[in-house]
């Protein structure tokens, strides 16, 4: 249905425009009955509906309406797969049509900078790029329902810790390479409705009222045409925000914000304009959904069936020294609560009220050879001598034993960050325990965020079922059993623990958060320092094998204007079928920026029979090879060779290409009296310069002497190299006046 929207603002009162810019209570937008402007629902996601009818909140406390709960971004992510995702938000989007939900909050795609972030298990990855194409798919998926979604949180809130004030201290290029991209790519390729701002300030400035942030960059650079709301709670200043770009103030402020847009207007302060693109804005996505709003039956046992496939296509295989899959004949301990009480997503504002939930006790109880032992509690951390006693016993008497570990509801929610990143000792003690009487030992890990496994070496396998969502249990007793070939890989890093994190100096203060590791998150860090860690990114093993051959790419040479495809074949070399995610790496060669040794750009996921090859295609644009320069604010390719690495984790490389870059574009020559002689030779419009002057400063020193020893020509030379020209003028070289003329010559040249 076309309509004016233009027209109908000016026939709303200063009163009701400024009331369209904040909530009517805790879900719902203010209509506006007299001009046909209804009022419209926002509920929580982003792996599930939690509407909630009454007693609303944003911390999960109270209950919200039977859905279903997808597995989390900490296991889905892992899935690799877009099409999956995709489905997924398929099936939200049709709950949310069903419910009369006009957007759903999320996805949520912030960085996992550190481990013990309290909210790690609602984010996708360390990996921009992968939690961008993550994103993309489910905002698609979901939105392809007529439902808007709400990217969030914009930007830079990675700790819960005093996130309502803390500061994220982040230089622009780490802001534009990391923390960014998952947004940037997001908006441009698939439009969410809305943006969620953050709580936290960055660099000083709350992103509520940081017009930068969600004017210049958001809608001025990537082009973002919707609206964007504040987190619940968010705003600082009513009046700064609007003017910043923050159309929708979240919940209700019961009124004041909204006096506080009109008298602005009313004293001069806030030109009206303003307020009317803002309410422009909202309206347009308001009578989006109006227009696409369709009668939608709920399907939950469909949804749920389609969350066990999820989950089957994301759980990760850490470890298999050929114990897996089980065997029906084999007889079989399953110990620990976690069995019976799966622990499937975290608290907080994601909390699905989940119309039912399978658990491995509901598929495995009562079949043969399979015996259960409690051991240990799911919700605490005790050490019960009786149940360890039981599980040690039962464990003695089986040809295998599968520990079902967690971490506890209690340690990580929303609102709080984690301290450590230890299991409770009550578990680590009972596997240590039951690894000494029976070696044939598996670990199942319930957790949202990487733990440290001190009896990771006594285990034969180690299956990562994250937070499953409802349907985790029969997921994992389907990959236990070979049922499902498990397929999923790691989206983070797992340290062997956590003082190896880049941001452990720096994470959790309580008013200034220093990003002091830069560029330098999760593999990228563990990479440049050449250090082992647990388990890398991108792990994850399979029932069956998988080879790598015959990479080539469709040109070795290309231009900063074209794209260049990386073709290889992959073949199944095990006995049963499976999916591999193959992934592709870029690596700067070129020396001329500090770079990752290595970066994600690009990956597929491919389904294999046995001795079945296949070949697949990956397109690497221009951004696949730039970094952001500081120098013109804008990202930039360095002319040179750049490796091309195909692996099937960031640590297994397996084939590798050299292409090579011309950019024509030239960076603008920066040449002054402290430009240093090493500067001059770097760049071929300045290097004739560079060698005179270098040759001069050889000449002055007394380099060229064939008495100098080894030790003097190399002192010699880089004491040169590293000179400011003004040096020249200083040692008596060259009057001042005439280095300056040099200056101008060079820059001209």
């Amino acid at each position: 249905m076309k309509r004016d929207i233009g027209a109908l603002i000016k026939k709303m009162t200063l009163e009701e425009k400024a009331g369209m810019c904040s909530g009517l209570d805790f879900w719902h937008l203010k209509g506006v009955e007299r001009l046909g402007i209804p009022s419209v629902m926002v509920s929580d996601g982003p792996h599930g509906l939690r509407k909630q009818d009454d007693k609303g909140d944003h911390l999960g406390i109270n209950d919200s309406i039977k859905a279903v709960c997808f597995p989390p971004a900490c296991l889905s992510a892992c899935s690799f797969d877009r099409e999956l995702i995709k489905e997924m938000g398929v099936h939200i989007g049709r709950e949310a049509q069903a419910e009369d939900v006009s957007v759903v909050l999320g996805p949520a795609v912030n960085i996992k900078r550190s481990p013990l972030c309290g909210r790690n298990f609602e984010y996708y990855s360390e990996d921009p790029y992968l939690s961008g194409e993550i994103a993309i798919a489910c905002i698609q998926g979901i939105q392809s329902q007529g439902v808007g979604t709400s990217i969030k949180h914009f930007a830079a809130n990675n700790q819960e810790y005093n996130r309502l004030s803390c500061s994220s201290e982040v230089d622009e290029r780490t802001l534009r390479e990391i923390y960014f991209p998952a947004f940037e790519n997001a908006v441009k390729k698939a439009q969410p409705k809305t943006v969620m701002c953050s709580y936290n300030r960055i660099n000083g400035v709350y992103s509520s009222e940081n017009p930068w942030l969600l004017t210049d960059v958001l809608r001025d650079e990537w082009g973002f045409e919707g609206y964007v709301m504040s987190d619940w709670g968010a705003v600082n200043e009513r009046v700064a925000g609007l003017k910043a770009g923050l159309e929708l103030e979240m919940p209700s402020s019961n009124g004041t914000g909204d006096a506080e847009i009109i008298n602005a207007v009313k004293n001069g302060t806030l030109d009206e304009t303003v307020l009317d693109n803002a309410v422009e804005r909202i309206l347009k996505v308001v009578f989006d959904y109006i227009d696409n709003r369709h009668k939608e039956k709920l399907e939950l046992e469909a949804d749920h069936q389609e969350a066990k496939r999820i989950a089957c296509e994301s759980m990760v295989l850490l470890k298999n020294e050929g114990i897996l899959p089980l065997k029906k004949e084999e007889k079989v301990a399953f110990i620990g609560e976690f069995f019976k009480k799966p622990r499937y997503q975290g608290g907080g504002s994601s909390h699905i009220n989940s119309f039912k939930v399978d658990s491995a006790w509901d598929c495995l109880n009562g079949k043969e050879n399979v015996v259960y032992a409690e051991g240990f509690s799911a919700v605490d951390d005790v050490y019960n001598e009786n149940l360890a006693k039981e599980a040690c016993e039962v464990a003695k008497n089986a040809d295998k034993v599968v520990i079902f570990a967690g971490l506890p509801d209690s340690f990580e929610s929303e609102g709080y960050d984690r301290k450590h990143m230890h299991l409770p000792e009550c578990q680590n003690r009972l596997i240590k325990e039951i690894a000494q009487i029976q070696p044939e030992l598996i670990v199942v890990l319930h957790n949202g965020s990487p733990v440290e496994m001190p009896w990771l070496s006594c285990t034969k396998a180690v299956l990562e079922a994250y937070l499953g969502g409802q349907a985790v249990g029969s997921a994992i007793a389907d990959i236990l059993y070979g049922i499902v070939n498990p397929s999923g890989k790691l989206a983070e890093t797992f340290p062997y623990k956590l003082s190896d994190n880049p941001s452990y100096l720096n994470f959790n203060c309580p008013e200034k958060v220093e990003y002091h590791e830069g560029l330098y998150v999760g593999y990228r860090y563990y990479d440049k320092k050449e250090m082992d860690v647990a388990f890398p990114f991108g792990h994850g093993l399979s029932y069956t094998t998988f080879e790598y051959n015959n990479m080539r790419l469709s040109t070795d040479s290309i231009t900063e204007k074209d794209i260049v495809t990386v073709s290889l074949d992959v073949k199944n070399t095990g006995d049963m079928a499976g999916k591999e995610i193959v992934q592709i790496y870029v690596k700067d060669n070129t020396g001329t920026s500090m770079r990752p040794i290595k970066e994600l750009k690009g990956f597929e996921k491919i389904y294999l029979e046995p001795g079945e090859t296949k070949t697949i295609e990956i397109c690497l644009d221009s951004r696949s090879f730039a970094y952001y320069n500081m120098d013109i604010h804008d990202w930039f390719i360095e002319s040179g060779d750049y490796e091309i690495l195909v692996g099937a984790s960031s640590r297994d490389i397996r084939l590798n290409a050299t292409l090579h870059i011309e950019n024509s574009q030239k960076l603008p020559l920066k040449v002054h009296m402290n430009t240093t002689i090493e500067e001059l030779l770097g760049d071929e419009r300045t290097k004739k310069y560079g060698l005179k002057f270098k040759h001069e400063m050889d000449v002055l020193f007394g380099g060229s002497e064939s008495t100098s020893t080894d030790i003097e020509d190399a002192m010699a030379d880089a004491m040169a190299l590293s000179m400011p020209i003004r040096n020249l003028v200083g040692f008596g070289v060259y009057k001042k006046e005439d280095m300056l003329t040099l200056i101008e010559e060079i820059k001209n040249a």
